[in-house]
């Protein structure tokens, strides 16, 4: 009588109470389908009463995140700054590229000079058309007109160009697009799908630039020869950019070497501090400083560590001279787009190699290497592979000279993160290329860290950096 008493609570028989709670056989099952399906009904309830709390918030929240992606995109994919105003206007580099014969001067730029120059073609923005016509080789490609066709579909990467009624070129603007953006090649080379965030290495923007008619805005401002000019711009050669030259004026390096820097990408940076080689600011600090300085856009940026103070007019001539330190440019078509921009380059992840790019088994092993021996976690710290916080450090600590450094108001070099390493191969590693492999760079630390490491170790860690 007792156990049956203990068995009954508020008359529910000890069956029905372990049915209830899950102890019982059948339903009550813990792996059971009707248990399943019972967890399932109690989870969406949790989650339909979360939503009661917090479905206006979260609605915000993802509307806005939505909404500032896809301005972003816009942005980084289109977007001039009103950049036509030094490319068009002043320099008349679209009539270099019409060509006499569409109303320009000179020979033009036909699509296999664009292509062998490094611009890109986004297939997106073809019509089927022309689609067709390009796969039938029925596309002449060596006429300045069909890039001029090119320029109205907007379908090169960076390049904007701006028409009259009658279909004549007027003038050409540039987007973050022409240097930060490559294409799938899924068409053809340098045709296919936009790769956004991709270092485009194959673009020889100085020679592209030392095309213009009129290199005057170049001469005032660094008050030397067009033909030094020239020079200058042509020496940087493809994949690579001098984003100081319009501060200091250094236009070489010690040895008559080439003071340009490698294009970097602009993916897997959510999380990074500093940006760019040197780490002289964030990704919005560059957005404003290439948009403003660079583009030559019509907006505003400030830095009085780039000619404000006697200091930074000593390290920065040119910028104290031509005030580009403090820009204030009317209208605005810069600073409520510095948003959206970065929220966009922060979404954009960082790409997987290729299947069958890399030893599996051996970067199994190199990922070993790389957080143990070689000490290459301590800087690159995973999963940012850059540190998080201040992440500069002294050119003596990485054991190279200062000469870049030097030109950055850090005087420092950022530990450069390494998610999608493959993609950005072309023309070298470090700031400059100095170092044509990964297995240089290997070895460089192995010799000013001292570490020892063997010839199987290092293969080994070359094919982890390629599996990033």
């Amino acid at each position: 009588m007792r156990l049956k008493a203990i068995g009954l609570v508020a008359g529910v028989s000890i069956t029905a109470l372990a049915m209830l709670v899950g102890f019982g056989a059948g339903i009550g099952e813990p792996g059971s389908a009707q248990a399943e399906e019972s967890r399932d009904r109690d989870g969406d309830r949790d989650r339909e009463q979360r939503g009661k709390r917090l479905s206006e918030i979260d609605r915000q929240i993802n509307a806005h995140a939505e909404d500032m992606v896809e301005r972003g995109r816009q942005i980084f994919r289109f977007d001039t700054y009103g950049s036509e105003a030094f490319f068009g206007d002043a320099l008349q580099l679209h009539r270099a590229i019409a060509g006499a014969k569409n109303g320009g001067v000179g020979p033009g730029v036909s699509p296999k000079t664009a292509l062998a120059v490094g611009l890109k073609v986004d297939i997106d923005a073809l019509p089927n058309q022309l689609k067709a016509q390009l796969k039938a080789g029925k596309v002449n490609l060596d006429d300045p007109a069909t890039t001029l066709a090119l320029l109205k579909l907007n379908a090169v990467l960076g390049l904007t160009g701006r028409f009259d009624s009658s279909g004549r070129i007027t003038s050409l603007g540039t987007q973050c697009a022409l240097c930060h953006s490559r294409v799938d090649d899924s068409f053809a080379p340098g045709i296919g799908k936009r790769l956004d965030g991709w270092a485009n290495r194959d673009l020889n923007v100085g020679l592209i630039v030392s095309l213009a008619p009129n290199l005057k805005p170049f001469t005032d401002l660094l008050q030397v020869d067009e033909a030094t000019v020239k020079k200058v711009l042509t020496s940087w050669g493809p994949g690579c950019y001098d984003a100081w030259l319009d501060k200091d004026g250094k236009a070489f390096a010690p040895g008559g070497k080439r003071a340009c820097t490698l294009i970097p990408p602009a993916f897997g940076l959510a999380g990074v501090n500093l940006h760019t080689w040197t780490g002289s600011g964030s990704v919005p600090y560059w957005n404003a400083y290439v948009a403003v300085t660079q583009q030559h856009g019509s907006g505003v940026f400030f830095d009085l560590r780039l000619g404000g103070t006697r200091d930074s007019e000593a390290q920065y001539p040119v910028a104290a001279r031509s005030g580009s330190f403090n820009v204030r440019g009317t209208p605005d078509l810069v600073t409520s787009k510095l948003g959206a921009l970065h929220f966009y380059q922060l979404a954009i992840p960082a790409p997987t190699p290729p299947k069958g790019s890399f030893n599996t088994a051996a970067a199994a092993r190199g990922k070993e290497v790389f957080n143990g021996r070689a000490q290459c976690s301590t800087c690159h710290v995973p999963p940012l592979f850059t540190e998080p916080g201040h992440n500069l450090h002294t050119p003596a600590e990485i054991g190279v000279d200062s000469f870049q450094a030097d030109r950055s108001p850090t005087h420092m070099y950022r530990t450069s993160p390494l998610a999608g390493l493959w993609t950005h191969q072309t023309g070298g590693f470090y700031h400059d290329g100095r170092f044509a492999t990964l297995a240089a760079v290997i070895d460089h630390y192995d010799s000013t860290l001292r570490l020892g490491l063997t010839s199987q170790e290092k293969s080994e860690l070359v094919e982890y950096l390629k599996s990033l």
